[in-house]
Protein backbone atom coordinates (compact mmCIF):
# COMPACT_ATOMS: atom_id res chain seq x y z
CA UNK A 1 0.00 0.00 0.00
CA UNK A 2 1.66 3.61 -1.06
CA UNK A 3 0.65 6.48 0.94
CA UNK A 4 1.38 10.42 0.26
CA UNK A 5 0.29 13.58 1.02
CA UNK A 6 -1.50 16.01 -1.31
CA UNK A 7 -0.31 19.26 0.61
CA UNK A 8 3.57 18.46 0.95
CA UNK A 9 4.31 20.30 -1.86
CA UNK A 10 3.40 24.09 -1.69
CA UNK A 11 4.91 24.86 2.27
CA UNK A 12 5.86 21.76 3.14
CA UNK A 13 6.42 20.40 6.33
CA UNK A 14 6.15 24.22 8.27
CA UNK A 15 2.67 24.90 6.45
CA UNK A 16 1.34 21.64 7.07
CA UNK A 17 2.07 22.29 11.24
CA UNK A 18 0.83 25.67 11.43
CA UNK A 19 -2.47 24.36 9.47
CA UNK A 20 -2.89 20.96 12.20
CA UNK A 21 -1.74 23.57 15.37
CA UNK A 22 -5.25 25.76 14.50
CA UNK A 23 -6.92 22.79 14.95
CA UNK A 24 -6.07 22.50 18.16
CA UNK A 25 -7.57 25.53 19.35
CA UNK A 26 -10.76 24.35 18.22
CA UNK A 27 -10.75 21.20 20.38
CA UNK A 28 -9.30 18.51 17.43
CA UNK A 29 -5.95 16.07 18.53
CA UNK A 30 -3.29 17.68 17.03
CA UNK A 31 -1.80 15.30 14.38
CA UNK A 32 1.98 14.99 14.07
CA UNK A 33 2.64 16.17 10.04
CA UNK A 34 4.92 12.43 9.77
CA UNK A 35 1.50 10.62 11.28
CA UNK A 36 -0.23 13.03 8.38
CA UNK A 37 2.37 11.72 5.68
CA UNK A 38 2.16 7.80 6.61
CA UNK A 39 -1.39 7.83 7.39
CA UNK A 40 -0.15 4.50 8.84
CA UNK A 41 -3.46 4.26 10.89
CA UNK A 42 -5.71 4.53 8.19
CA UNK A 43 -6.03 1.19 6.41
CA UNK A 44 -7.88 1.01 2.56
CA UNK A 45 -8.76 -2.01 1.96
CA UNK A 46 -7.97 -4.19 -1.47
CA UNK A 47 -11.71 -5.00 -1.85
CA UNK A 48 -12.66 -1.54 -1.48
CA UNK A 49 -9.69 -0.03 -3.92
CA UNK A 50 -11.20 -3.14 -6.67
CA UNK A 51 -14.78 -1.75 -6.04
CA UNK A 52 -13.74 1.84 -6.69
CA UNK A 53 -11.61 0.62 -9.64
CA UNK A 54 -14.42 -0.96 -10.77
CA UNK A 55 -16.69 2.23 -10.32
CA UNK A 56 -14.16 4.46 -12.18
CA UNK A 57 -14.14 1.96 -15.04
CA UNK A 58 -18.11 1.87 -15.47
CA UNK A 59 -17.58 6.03 -15.17
CA UNK A 60 -15.12 5.99 -17.93
CA UNK A 61 -13.12 8.33 -15.36
CA UNK A 62 -9.81 6.97 -14.74
CA UNK A 63 -9.42 10.41 -12.22
CA UNK A 64 -12.03 9.23 -9.83
CA UNK A 65 -10.99 8.66 -5.96
CA UNK A 66 -12.77 7.57 -2.92
CA UNK A 67 -13.35 10.50 -0.70
CA UNK A 68 -14.30 9.25 2.89
CA UNK A 69 -15.92 12.10 5.48
CA UNK A 70 -16.97 12.66 8.93
CA UNK A 71 -19.94 15.17 9.19
CA UNK A 72 -21.96 16.22 12.75
CA UNK A 73 -25.22 14.15 12.51
CA UNK A 74 -26.79 10.78 12.29
CA UNK A 75 -28.70 9.38 15.74
CA UNK A 76 -25.03 8.87 17.03
CA UNK A 77 -23.49 11.78 17.24
CA UNK A 78 -21.68 11.73 13.91
CA UNK A 79 -21.80 10.18 10.23
CA UNK A 80 -19.66 9.26 7.87
CA UNK A 81 -19.54 9.96 4.13
CA UNK A 82 -18.48 8.92 0.92
CA UNK A 83 -18.31 10.43 -2.32
CA UNK A 84 -16.17 10.15 -5.96
CA UNK A 85 -13.65 13.40 -6.28
CA UNK A 86 -11.18 14.26 -9.11
CA UNK A 87 -10.07 17.04 -6.90
CA UNK A 88 -7.56 16.73 -4.41
CA UNK A 89 -7.15 19.23 -2.15
CA UNK A 90 -3.70 21.08 -0.52
CA UNK A 91 -4.63 19.55 2.74
CA UNK A 92 -6.32 16.41 2.13
CA UNK A 93 -4.16 13.31 2.97
CA UNK A 94 -4.53 10.12 0.26
CA UNK A 95 -3.81 6.70 0.87
CA UNK A 96 -3.55 4.51 -2.39
CA UNK A 97 -4.17 0.62 -2.68
CA UNK A 98 -3.58 -1.08 -6.12
CA UNK A 99 -3.50 3.00 -7.62
CA UNK A 100 -6.55 3.58 -6.46
CA UNK A 101 -6.81 6.89 -4.19
CA UNK A 102 -8.71 7.35 -1.09
CA UNK A 103 -8.94 10.87 0.19
CA UNK A 104 -9.50 12.16 3.16
CA UNK A 105 -10.02 16.20 4.55
CA UNK A 106 -7.77 17.16 7.69
CA UNK A 107 -10.94 17.83 9.67
CA UNK A 108 -12.07 14.32 8.89
CA UNK A 109 -8.56 12.29 9.86
CA UNK A 110 -8.39 12.72 13.44
CA UNK A 111 -12.15 10.83 13.46
CA UNK A 112 -10.83 8.06 10.93
CA UNK A 113 -7.31 7.13 12.68
CA UNK A 114 -6.59 3.51 13.19
CA UNK A 115 -9.96 2.92 11.08
CA UNK A 116 -9.94 0.34 7.88
CA UNK A 117 -12.31 1.47 4.60
CA UNK A 118 -13.97 -1.90 2.96
CA UNK A 119 -16.53 -2.61 0.88
CA UNK A 120 -19.09 -5.11 2.01
CA UNK A 121 -21.55 -7.08 0.36
CA UNK A 122 -24.30 -8.85 2.16
CA UNK A 123 -28.10 -9.01 3.09
CA UNK A 124 -27.52 -5.15 3.89
CA UNK A 125 -26.67 -4.55 0.52
CA UNK A 126 -23.93 -3.25 -1.14
CA UNK A 127 -21.99 -0.13 0.63
CA UNK A 128 -18.26 1.02 1.29
CA UNK A 129 -17.90 1.55 5.34
CA UNK A 130 -15.75 2.17 7.84
CA UNK A 131 -14.49 -0.26 10.92
CA UNK A 132 -13.44 2.57 13.45
CA UNK A 133 -11.87 1.64 16.85
CA UNK A 134 -12.62 5.11 17.91
CA UNK A 135 -16.14 4.68 17.88
CA UNK A 136 -17.07 4.25 21.11
CA UNK A 137 -20.80 3.56 19.86
CA UNK A 138 -22.64 3.32 16.31
CA UNK A 139 -26.22 3.05 15.27
CA UNK A 140 -27.73 -0.42 13.82
CA UNK A 141 -27.33 1.08 10.00
CA UNK A 142 -23.16 1.35 10.81
CA UNK A 143 -23.13 5.24 9.01
CA UNK A 144 -23.24 6.96 12.31
CA UNK A 145 -20.97 6.69 15.44
CA UNK A 146 -19.89 8.28 18.68
CA UNK A 147 -16.59 9.61 20.15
Amino acid sequence: MGVANAGQGRGGHRDCEARLRKFQDVHFTLIEYRDLQTLSGIEFSLRAAHKVRELMEVEGNDRLKLRVFVTGGGCSGFSYGFTFDEQIEPDDAVVEESQVQLVVDSLSYPYLAGSKVDYLEDLQGSRFVVENPNAESTCGCGSSFSI
